[in-house]
């Protein structure tokens, strides 16, 4: 059994991005950690009915992918920036080392939206080897209308070189992404149903299998027994 932690900026980041690979964790017996870092809130801008809607929405998706635990930071959306990182960090790093996972998943650093930036940099400062040692595996996930939307110079290249295999998932996966009501839309929105499906086909054809997810490995730490 593995603990795992997945990162989200936004609740469906993580649903986008690894929902088929958190539910292939779920059946293996691994426990799963979700990490949310913004909400909707009413100093946002947001009525009290968008806000319970979400807390609904996101108690829901817990259960689909079978999260042990839902932990949420409550930034308001879209406001976050280097201010706050310090205090990203602490809160992130306390909870992580709380859990002690084995995985950490995370948004990818170039996202066009400027919260997954924020996230990412924090989530990367909560890795370092001396302060988390259980710490085995870091990836990005790519996020379907804004990983794609990244200003297209080679330093924002999302790099995919592991790749899981979600053929068996990519439903269940379509079904839970659909609990959060007002994100997905029709085609040509790129959170739609149609274009889910076509990227998990298109990394499935390069990793050789029908529905695949594609990640970015940062860390890999291999225990060898003797």
């Amino acid at each position: 059994m593995r603990r795992i932690v997945v990162v989200s900026a936004h609740p469906d980041d993580e649903t986008i991005g690894c929902g088929g690979t958190l539910l292939r964790h779920h059946k293996n017996g691994d426990e799963i950690y979700w990490i949310i870092v913004t909400s909707k809130t009413a100093i946002g801008g947001y009525p009290e009915y968008e806000i319970e809607e979400r807390s609904k929405e996101i108690d829901l998706v817990k259960g689909s992918l079978g999260i042990k635990e839902v932990i949420q930071f409550g930034y308001p959306t879209m406001s976050l920036s280097s201010a706050v990182s310090p205090d990203l960090i602490k809160r992130m790093s306390d909870y992580i080392s709380k859990v002690r996972p084995q995985i950490i998943y995370t948004v990818n650093r170039s996202d066009a939206h400027s919260d997954h930036r924020i996230v990412y940099e924090a989530a990367m400062a909560c890795t370092k080897s001396f302060r988390h040692p259980y710490l085995r595996e870091v990836l990005m996930y790519e996020c379907i209308s804004e990983t794609e939307f990244a200003p297209a110079i080679s330093e924002n290249a999302f790099i995919p070189n592991c790749f899981v295999d979600i053929s068996d998932n990519l439903e269940k996966k379509i079904e839970t992404l659909k609990l959060f009501k007002s994100e997905i839309e029709s085609p040509p929105f790129p959170r739609s149903e149609e274009n889910v499906r076509a990227l998990a086909r298109f990394r499935g054809s390069t990793a050789g299998v029908y529905f695949a997810e594609a990640f970015q490995l940062l860390k890999l730490l291999k225990i060898e027994t003797v």
